[in-house]
């Protein structure tokens, strides 16, 4: 006789809730497989609750992941386009600044070969360079901060601090105690789809290393 092996469930987010504000800012962090990435699909909208609900409001810029909504036999510029209709922005507003992404990309050189020559690096700078000049109210990140040279990541923290300041909210996924503190007010640590504890970043930054915890 056939053993049939039954059906586990996986739950990745376990009964967690939380609030952010207008202009708040959010580190959310844990170690990997605690369900960090899967949050930030939720909220971005791109998975769907089994259970309870996501309220937003506010048009989302995403950056979730290395090449997110891009394709790869498209050109840079081609995919400036396409990447901000994913995010809701306007064609006439994504061709109004389309010169600045490409400046703040730095990939001016290639802006019209095919991604699939870009490097890692350079599909990540061009991803943040649309996420964050498409007018955000709410940020997502996903560990794009640790990708790059010392000269793009200080830009980027640059422009994330200009667009704090210009109200926007911002929900950052790190792995780093340094970002998360330096960077969101608050934050969140995950363990296993759960919230352990809550409270100021420097508090959660705090508490992750008094008790040994992975982040």
């Amino acid at each position: 006789l056939r053993e049939r092996r039954k059906k586990e469930k996986f739950v990745a987010l376990d009964d967690i809730s939380f609030e952010v504000k207008k202009a708040d800012s959010l580190a959310i962090l844990g170690e990997n497989g605690a369900g960090k990435s899967t949050l930030l699909a939720l909220l971005a909208g791109i998975l769907e609750p089994s259970s309870g609900y996501i309220r937003t409001r506010g048009r989302i810029g995403l950056m979730l992941e290395l090449g997110s909504g891009f394709c790869h036999d498209l050109s840079g510029r081609e995919n400036i386009l396409l990447n901000g209709l994913l995010l809701g922005a306007k064609r006439s507003w994504i061709k109004q600044v389309e010169d600045d992404i490409i400046e703040f990309s730095g990939v001016r050189d290639f802006i019209d070969e095919p991604l699939r020559t870009y490097s890692t690096g350079m599909q990540t700078r061009l991803g943040f360079a649309v996420a964050v000049h498409l007018q955000p109210e709410i940020l997502l990140i996903d560990e794009v901060l640790s990708v790059g040279d010392s000269d793009f990541r200080r830009k980027c923290l640059a422009r994330l601090r200009e667009l704090q300041q210009q109200g926007v909210t911002t929900i950052l996924v790190t792995h780093s105690l340094h970002d998360a503190r330096d960077f969101c007010a608050d934050a969140i640590y995950l363990r296993k789809g759960k919230i352990i504890f809550s409270g100021t970043s420097e508090q959660v930054a705090d508490e992750i290393l008094s008790n040994n915890y992975e982040y």
